[in-house]
């Protein structure tokens, strides 16, 4: 096979129209993080993303979105800011991963939100996570229904809050696709509050990841569009969420809410009026992405599934690599697997987040010139 790297700007309307032929054939490719959309949007922004062109017999059989950063380490697109990765291909596809490595340069590859069975990753595989998902594909009122009946308790709590919020704010109701920049300013505000207060790193504080969810928000294709939903009771924004769709697909991304309104669950009712949205809107799937959340629990009615591992070629590079992500990475899925040890780390990452928020001097606004 040949193998040909390129910056995504560099595809031809060919090899485009090619990437969307294979994701379309291939219903666990059905991700917007996979789109080829994606990977122009992200090549426009950062320079150190390229894209393996894989041929077989002078017909190209696949794409390998990348990011290859300094001393060959290689991060699958997006890395961290994205629930998805993979090879855009074939199904049968069967290219050694180290053979995929040399060819684009690189010394290691990690991964942690692969598309689970892609035969080039699963000999290096070091674990397998369900991918809770809100599958709309018998119609809302069978979602529902199920949801009504094995999570009856909580059900009935967040439809009780519902009604309360709307007896005390206003109507109820979801502004799905909300056009414009105010509304996304909201949301980003809300999350960057979020990641203060629970000790994380604020995603907005760079300007390229700003940028990028505005273009992604202007996009608006039947394959492939970004899709802003707003919760309101009456007049007043309460829970939001930014995510990408394909189109039968949309996935969660910057989910948030206005935390004076958290007494009401205002997330998890934005949850059911999005879904309820989607099916309206023909979707089938609400992909809410692994994690430790218990409402994912009870709010899901299938699962999908995404693959951690690591590939490497014997160097220098390797090697120091694997000593400082490996015992890290271990760590982590230890925390993962045992819910009383995520709770106890969320609970000590939020109480750094509170002393950090602190010790932040307070804002002082200075008068503009000449004023009295």
């Amino acid at each position: 096979m040949k193998v040909t790297v390129i910056r995504p700007g560099d595809l031809g309307q060919a090899e485009v129209a090619r990437w969307r032929e294979l994701q379309i054939a291939t219903p666990s490719l059905d991700n917007p993080f996979l789109s080829v959309e994606f990977a122009l949007a992200l090549g426009r922004l950062r320079s150190y993303v390229r894209v393996a062109v894989i041929e077989d017999h002078g017909k190209v059989v696949g794409f390998l979105p990348f990011e290859r950063h300094a001393f060959g380490i290689g991060k699958p697109l997006g890395s961290w800011l994205t629930t998805c990765h993979g090879l855009i291909a074939l199904p049968d596809l069967d290219i050694p991963a180290r053979h995929l490595l040399r060819a684009c340069g690189l010394s290691v590859f990690a991964f942690d939100h692969m598309v689970a069975g892609q035969t080039t990753w699963e000999p290096h595989e070091s674990a397998v996570r369900p991918v809770p998902m809100m599958d709309l594909t018998g119609g809302y009122d069978a979602y529902i229904g199920h949801v009504r009946a094995s999570s009856p308790k909580n059900y009935k709590t967040v439809r009780y809050k519902e009604r309360k919020l709307a007896r005390e704010h206003g109507v109820v109701h979801l502004d799905w696709g909300a056009a414009g920049p105010d509304a996304m300013r909201v949301l980003t505000g809300w999350k960057s509050d979020q990641y203060r207060r629970t000790g994380r790193v604020d995603r907005f504080a760079q300007p390229w990841i700003v940028e990028l969810l505005e273009e992604m928000h202007a996009s608006d294709s039947p394959s492939f569009a970004g899709v802003l939903t707003m919760l309101y009771a009456g007049d007043t924004p309460v829970a939001g969420h930014f995510g990408l769709r394909t189109e039968k697909t949309l996935v969660g991304w910057f989910p948030a809410y206005d935390p004076e309104f958290a007494r009401y669950s205002p997330g998890i009712m934005h949850h059911l009026h999005m879904a309820e949205q989607a099916a309206s809107h023909g979707l089938g799937h609400v992909d809410m992405g692994k994690g430790g959340r218990e409402y994912k629990g009870w709010l899901k009615n299938g699962t999908t599934h995404v693959t951690e591992g690591r590939v490497s070629r014997p160097s220098a590079t390797a090697a120091v690599h694997w000593m400082g992500r490996t015992p890290v990475n271990k760590a982590r899925n230890i925390v993962v697997d045992r819910p009383s040890l995520y709770r106890l780390a969320d609970r000590l990452l939020k109480g750094f987040g509170r002393v950090r928020t602190s010790l932040q001097p307070a804002t002082v606004e200075k008068e503009p010139s000449g004023a009295r």
